[in-house]
């Protein structure tokens, strides 16, 4: 087995791989002509690097139900595509207004603002093309279960919900539970999704999806914490992109409520829990830790 660094990249650009052939000229085998300039974009929006780590969360969640990543790699590529489509319309200057995204000017910048909403609108809607075709799985079932879970995180009950609740936030003092459950809803849906989907491609038990829909849950929460803990602690050249953001805006964090000392102390309290969730499955669930580990501890 690799050590984590190797598979994390090994999955990232096993990704970026496909997501490269995914976003040629044609789509589908349909003989259908797609907009040079919106394609670019699309790609600019979605191959500019990052660590792809909902996508490993799905891919290592369905390798626990032996899928091999050559398999659930489409799935995982799918996801990606919405989560960089967040990132892109989340940087538009009507919402977060951010020029700097993993090091580089973000799409409305390096484009222009209606090339950014359309390029987002692109990789949102491919998203599903992908999931629904037969080489993501060759049960309809199993696809149709995808299509469906995927679309209640994205949307209004998921992550859109989510930026709603974060725009509404600013400068509002928010309690612990209004936190907690933007948050769920931002950042977490996609996660859970991510666990989610793995043990749907590996068709698990119920019994094993409950255990994988807990396990994201609790990693969603961490991953959050870290980055609003980064966000007071980084700075931009680190992050590749503004910090300080919260305090700005005024928005309402667990750091800004709890202190940033009762803060790393939840997350190290969330890792455990994360980590206890993970017991049924032994010694197969070892990069599932190191990936929660990860979530914590990573410095960007």
């Amino acid at each position: 087995m690799p050590d984590f660094d190797s598979l994390l990249f090994a999955h990232a650009s096993r990704v970026g791989e496909t997501l490269e052939a995914l976003l040629g000229e044609r789509s589908s085998g349909a003989e259908v002509m797609r907009p040079p300039r919106l394609m670019e974009a699309m790609r600019y929006s979605v191959l500019s690097g990052g660590k792809r780590i909902r996508p490993f969360f799905l891919m290592e969640c369905a390798r626990l139900f032996d899928v091999d990543p050559a398999v659930s790699v489409r799935a995982a590529a799918a996801l990606e595509c919405i989560h960089c489509y967040s990132l892109v319309h989340d940087d538009l200057p009507a919402m977060d207004d951010d020029d700097l995204r993993r090091g580089k000017p973000t799409t409305h910048v390096a484009y222009d603002e209606a090339m950014a909403i359309l390029a987002g609108d692109g990789l949102l809607t491919m998203a599903f093309d992908i999931i629904a075709h037969p080489d993501t799985h060759p049960d309809a079932e199993v696809r149709s279960r995808l299509v469906g879970l995927f679309a209640q995180n994205a949307g209004a009950g998921g992550m859109v919900g989510g930026q709603v609740l974060d725009i509404a936030a600013e400068s509002k003092a928010l309690t612990e539970p209004e936190i907690l459950q933007l948050q769920a809803m931002k950042t977490g849906a996609l996660i859970r999704c991510a666990c989610e989907s793995g043990a749907i491609l590996g068709e698990a038990s119920p019994e094993e999806q409950a255990i994988l829909l807990e396990y994201g849950h609790l990693a969603g929460q961490a991953f959050q914490l870290a980055d609003d803990i980064l966000d007071v602690t980084s700075d931009q050249q680190t992050m590749g992109k503004k910090t300080a953001k919260d305090a700005i805006a005024g928005k309402g964090t667990l750091v800004s409520l709890l202190g940033l000392d009762a803060s790393r102390k939840r997350a190290r309290e969330l890792l455990e829990q994360a980590i206890a969730t993970l017991e049924p499955f032994g010694q197969r669930a070892s990069v599932l830790i190191d990936v929660a580990r990860f979530t914590v501890e990573r410095k960007n």
